[in-house]
């Protein structure tokens, strides 16, 4: 565990696996932390020097002081890899980390190795709703996003079977910095990358969840299909695939990198 500063923001992280090797970056999600990979960083960790790291105003990184927009997103990860001397890195993002993923395809092809975009699109929900839930978190706190996040993070039989896995997630998400999150839902509303996708070069694996309400398998597929170099792979799961669907997801991930 150790922290770098990158730019205005000083950045949690954590290492694995043998720093000679390629570097893999992983991003979370909205609400989550770092923590989230811990089902893929044994594996992965094998044959890639793995690196994790928390979004700017999530788990132990700052909020830093700079507008959040996806591009400042983007950028945070440009600055972490080079604070940290690593000129290139494959890069794997799930949801709100699926669209900083696509903006470093768009903008930094250079630093990029593979890209993974799971459960994400090129444009996820609308600018009302982020609008709506930044208000909400400002004004009332974290409680009722926490209270409805099982249901749009899981299926019901995940929950029912994990009970202890869900709760570690939901309370994580509980004690999220408020305006963190509030502030990278605004930069989510602002996020439209519809346009832009199909101008990614670097191989990349589009994941889907197949019972995913947020972003849908319909979404997987118009991503993979806007993105000429990418293959599409639908794991049993809801949105947080790589926790509830955590071997097959490892599965393709692996195979993935390693063709």
């Amino acid at each position: 565990m150790s922290f770098v500063q990158v730019d205005d923001v000083r950045v949690h992280l954590r290492a694995d696996g043998d720093p000679a090797r390629p570097c893999i970056v992983l991003s979370n999600s909205l609400g989550t932390d770092l923590s989230m990979w811990d089902p893929q960083v044994a594996f992965l960790a094998r044959d890639f020097h793995v690196l994790r790291y928390d979004t700017r105003g999530h788990g132990r990184s700052g909020r830093g002081t700079a507008p959040v927009t996806l591009e400042r997103l983007g950028r945070d990860v440009v600055g972490l890899l080079d604070a940290l001397a690593i000129p290139r890195a494959h890069f794997c993002g799930i949801s709100m980390g699926g669209m900083i993923g696509q903006w470093l395809g768009i903008h930094r092809p250079q630093r990029l190795g593979k890209l993974v975009l799971a459960n994400t699109s090129a444009r996820i929900g609308t600018p009302e709703a982020w609008s709506a839930r930044a208000a909400q978190v400002r004004a009332d706190g974290m409680g009722g996003v926490a209270d409805g996040a099982a249901a749009r993070w899981f299926t019901p039989a995940f929950i029912a079977r994990e009970p202890p896995r869900v709760a570690r997630m939901i309370a994580r998400l509980r004690e999220q910095d408020r305006e963190g999150y509030a502030a990278c839902c605004a930069a989510l509303a602002d996020a439209d990358l519809r346009g832009a996708a199909a101008t990614i070069a670097a191989a990349t694996l589009v994941i889907a969840g197949a019972h995913d309400p947020v972003t849908t398998v319909a979404d997987g597929e118009s991503l993979a299909a806007t993105i000429r170099t990418a293959e599409l792979a639908v794991v049993p799961a809801s949105h947080i695939s790589n926790v509830e669907a955590d071997a097959p997801f490892t599965t393709h991930l692996l195979h993935f990198l390693a063709a």
